[in-house]
């Protein structure tokens, strides 16, 4: 029969051999874990990034399923956002599917200001598009008598488009009927 202190005494001996036990166990696992070498992160698994042709297949197989076709004859595409900014793509690849609503445009975008495309976009602007227009044009003379922008010289007047004196609309409506 064992006394009551000799038993706490066993006990005490044996979860130290356990803790030891379980740190060596600790420390091979953790041997395992380790990726690189000393001081570097601990990790299961080494985490391949994907690069961007990876996600360009997946892109392309996933509009293959939903039946694009390709458009031809685009030469540009404007996207006029609600900043003034202008994302312009200079002959981009258009695809379309009308069943599934899907239109995708890639290529090289660049974003410009809504000034900088004026002239070649004049055609091109909608409703909302030309009120905003209208806004700012208001607001540039504002800025010149402020002295933030330069005033014009007599010189560079002769460089500016003429006002208009006819009204085009009347002649288009008089073709019309």
């Amino acid at each position: 029969m064992r006394s009551h202190y000799n038993e706490v005494a066993y006990l005490g001996r044996r979860k130290m051999k356990e803790t030891i036990m379980n740190q060596e166990k600790l420390a091979k696992l953790q041997a395992q874990v380790r990726i690189g070498g000393k001081g570097t992160a601990r990790r299961k698994k080494k985490v391949v990034h994907r690069t961007a042709t990876a996600d360009d297949k997946k892109l392309q197989f996933s509009l293959k399923k939903l039946g694009v076709n390709n458009i031809s004859g685009i030469e540009e595409v404007n996207m006029f956002t609600n900043q003034g900014t202008v994302i312009h793509f200079n002959n981009p690849k258009v695809q379309a599917s009308l069943a599934a609503n899907t239109f995708t445009i890639t290529g090289h975008a660049e974003t410009k200001q809504l000034t900088e495309m004026l002239p070649s976009i004049l055609n091109q602007l909608g409703a909302d598009s030309l009120t905003s227009l209208r806004r700012l044009a208001e607001a540039l003379p504002k800025q010149s008598g402020d002295g933030k922008a330069p005033v014009a010289t007599g010189e560079e007047d002769d460089d500016e488009v003429p006002d208009l004196v006819e009204n085009f609309d009347e002649a288009s409506k008089d073709e019309a009927n």
